[in-house]
């Protein structure tokens, strides 16, 4: 495989980790309709800048998670399995291609593999319709409240709902920005949350 088309492959796996936490870092309480157990599947889509060139990487996701653990596949538009990630309260790890690659924490393998951070507190509240507000308090988004910037420095829109007449309706549609991040500008996640099946 050339090594141009590893590496984007190798910047998607890492981008979909990156948006996973370590689970030590979470607030367990019930919020809501916020669960620690749910099953999902998307697309994600993820356009962003660097060294002056514009880069786009896009396929498919299962995240399966748990209140010990997250385990995502990553799928190419043609339905492979590019990879797979798990992230415990101890460990993360990525395996691509036949090789594994671990560290301590999300934050660790995703800078070991990309050269650059990536939110570490994003899509396990993400894909519920939470996050953490700039001032660190916990946001519920609605249709009537659909926008919030994080205390990592997300802009995120939570721009469809699977159901906008429910009294907390889940997302469908997530957009996630960031102006710079490292060597990397204009960090745009777009994220599609399929019905159950």
């Amino acid at each position: 495989m050339p090594l141009t088309r590893r590496l984007t492959l190798l910047a998607f796996a890492a981008t979909l980790a990156g948006c996973a936490t370590s689970t030590a870092n979470l607030s367990t309480a019930t919020v809501g309709d916020y669960r620690d157990t749910i099953d999902l599947s998307g697309k994600l889509s993820v356009n962003y800048q660097k060294d002056g060139r514009q880069e786009s990487i896009t396929g498919n996701f299962n995240w399966e998670q748990r209140p010990e653990a997250i385990d995502v596949a990553l799928i190419s538009p043609l339905g492979q399995t590019v990879a797979t990630i798990n992230v415990t309260p101890t460990s993360a790890t990525l395996v691509q291609g036949g090789q594994e690659r671990t560290a301590s924490d999300i934050d660790s393998l995703t800078q070991e593999t990309l050269g650059w951070p990536l939110p570490v507190s994003g899509l396990r509240d993400w894909l519920q319709g939470y996050a953490l507000d700039a001032q660190g308090q916990r946001f519920r988004a609605s249709p009537a409240n659909n926008s919030v910037t994080t205390k990592d420095g997300w802009r995120l829109r939570f721009v469809e709902w699977q159901d906008a007449g429910a009294s907390q309706p889940a997302p469908r549609l997530i957009q996630a920005e960031r102006a710079a991040s490292g060597d990397i500008t204009d960090l745009a996640i777009r994220i599609v949350i399929l019905p159950a099946a």
